[in-house]
């Protein structure tokens, strides 16, 4: 706080308004450009974590909303806010012209023991994610899935929304509930919020694995070694992301790094290592997700000694 301080005052010296103006000005304003550099303060209109921004492209959905498996038109951001155009992030920029698929995150069934059933027709690359895409379809409906590890052309996957009471013997790529899979059982693209659509465990070669039941909540293990309580209503895909060795493949060129639309780094980061020992940190609590509820307004009445005035009988002075 006294570092900002200090910083406030100077700038305070290089005002309009300030008599210290002219050449005393011009001093005070290079010795706070020289504190501002040293003590590196430069993120003073960068957003709040967490704006859930994407400063990388801007994808072109249709104007109807109907979701489609042709490639959609990307814009290129370069880095910027898609609303103000100031540069977050100055690493990105430049990279192959590409095209988006809409992978679909809703995996709903019947509720009544029956299954939804789709066919695997294609396992395909999407340059615009770690891992593959397998192009399902059902009745006269094509859809995109996140492949899982194991999944191969001709399969046939099944998505239930129904819970037994006594739990299902999962496979690779079905979808069911989390209230339907037994204890131990590894699974992607988790719902947070029934009906809301996949909103975890995504990436290449991630998984989640069903711990323990806590009263009517679920507790599944991210990737990150975190604990979530879910609803035993969302749906979860068993099994893990495709593309396990995503991870395990280098870079290789400075080259590929700008066709992958990464910009040059200062080189002043470097990974710790042993050297800087190691803290052991207890784990987190486990985090509850629910559905919000809408707050009911409170209507609020005040009562006064104000009486409403009497009235007048028309043509006459006397009060009714």
């Amino acid at each position: 706080m006294a570092v900002i301080g200090m910083l406030c005052q100077r700038f305070a010296a290089c005002t309009l308004k300030s008599p210290v103006c002219g050449v005393a000005g011009i001093v005070a304003s290079t010795n706070f450009l020289q504190d501002v550099r040293f003590y590196n303060v430069y993120q003073l209109n960068r957003p709040k974590p967490g704006t859930k921004k994407n400063y990388r492209f801007q994808v072109h959905y249709p104007e109807d909303g109907e979701y489609t498996v042709k490639p959609l038109p990307m814009t290129k951001l370069g880095g910027r806010d898609p609303d103000t155009g100031r540069i977050i992030h100055g690493a990105i920029g430049g990279g192959h012209k590409r095209n988006y698929r809409w992978v679909h995150r809703l995996r709903t069934g019947p509720t009544d023991g029956t299954f939804l059933d789709e066919r695997v027709l294609r396992i395909l690359y999407d340059p615009n994610r770690s891992g593959r895409i397998a192009l399902v379809g059902s009745g006269d409906k094509l859809r995109y899935r996140m492949a899982t590890d194991g999944l191969k052309v001709g399969d046939l996957i099944r998505t239930s929304s129904y819970i037994p009471r006594i739990p299902v013997r999962p496979k690779d790529g079905d979808a069911y509930p989390l209230g339907a899979l037994p204890i131990a059982t590894n699974v992607c693209c988790v719902e947070l919020i029934p009906g809301e659509g996949s909103r975890v465990v995504h990436s290449a070669g991630t998984t989640a694995i069903v711990k323990r039941k806590m009263d009517d909540k679920i507790v599944i293990q991210l990737p990150s070694k975190r604990e979530i309580a879910l609803d035993a209503r969302c749906m979860a895909t068993v099994g893990r992301i495709s593309n396990v060795d995503h991870g395990k493949q280098p870079i290789g060129s400075a080259q590929r790094n700008r066709w992958l639309g990464n910009r040059p780094r200062s080189g002043l980061w470097q990974r710790k290592d042993g050297h800087q020992g190691r803290k052991l940190k207890a784990p987190l609590p486990v985090q509850v997700y629910a559905k919000q509820k809408a707050e009911v307004p409170i209507l609020t009445l005040t009562l006064t000694g104000e009486r409403h005035p009497k009235r007048l009988i028309p043509s006459t002075d006397r009060v009714s």
